[in-house]
């Protein structure tokens, strides 16, 4: 399985083409409007086109209705739809059936009870993102900068890829990687200057740190097998 790397909320066509130019993998798109990396259709459709097949593009809704999918996707045409609300197995597989896009389903962990859906979930979805739980007042989900304990995914065993995002930055990625042993890693407010805002030297260093933790953990896995 291939390593992704993730820039997730982008909304501007400025930072949109740094992390393509910087090599990100996936691109990700908020169709939230409690979220400041919300956008709208028309940006999507805009931000969709500039894309141009350079990354995947992902689209992230959070218990979103058919009609709500449906808008989103006519207009980013995302490779990837990334369900960070509280669906349910038999959600997710409704919207893989109706909408015949790969879905990627995000698992909010706070401490090893919140893996129990883990199985469920695997079995239906093309792949797993491991975020923080927010806090218990927060108005929208993910860690909100807070990162998870990684060592709860140490003994993690899927045959479909995963990634762990909530927290990440250029300073702990390489920790992360080393840790899980994702086959990506997902960013949003670690390469921001203030909430919503994206800061292009500090997606540059992300890509950067994270491509060379790729590196690591395959120049290990290989030393090991030796």
């Amino acid at each position: 399985m291939s390593f992704a790397v993730k820039i997730c909320g982008l909304s501007t066509r400025e930072t949109l083409e740094v992390a393509l130019d910087a090599g990100a993998d996936m691109v990700g798109f908020v169709f939230f409007e409690a979220s400041p990396r919300h956008i709208g259709l028309g940006a999507a459709r805009d931000l969709g086109r500039q894309v141009k097949g350079r990354a995947l593009k992902v689209a992230l809704t959070v218990d979103a209705d058919d009609a709500a999918l449906e808008n989103c996707i006519e207009a980013l045409q995302p490779g990837l739809l990334q369900l960070h609300g509280s669906e349910s197995v038999a959600r997710v597989r409704d919207i893989k059936h109706k909408f015949g896009l790969p879905v990627m389903k995000v698992l909010s962990v706070a401490t090893a009870a919140d893996l129990a859906s883990l199985p469920g979930y695997a079995a239906v979805a093309d792949r797993i993102l491991f975020d923080a739980r927010a806090p218990k007042d927060a108005t929208r989900p993910g860690g909100l900068g807070v990162p998870f304990d990684w060592h709860l995914l140490e003994n993690i065993r899927l045959t479909i890829p995963f990634m762990v995002g909530g927290g990440l930055n250029v300073g702990n990625v390489a920790e992360a990687v080393r840790v899980t042993h994702a086959n990506g890693v997902d960013v949003s407010s670690g390469v921001e200057s203030a909430p919503g805002v994206k800061d292009p030297d500090m997606i540059r260093a992300f890509i950067r740190a994270a491509r060379d933790a790729e590196r690591a953990t395959t120049s290990s896995k290989i030393a090991s097998s030796v």
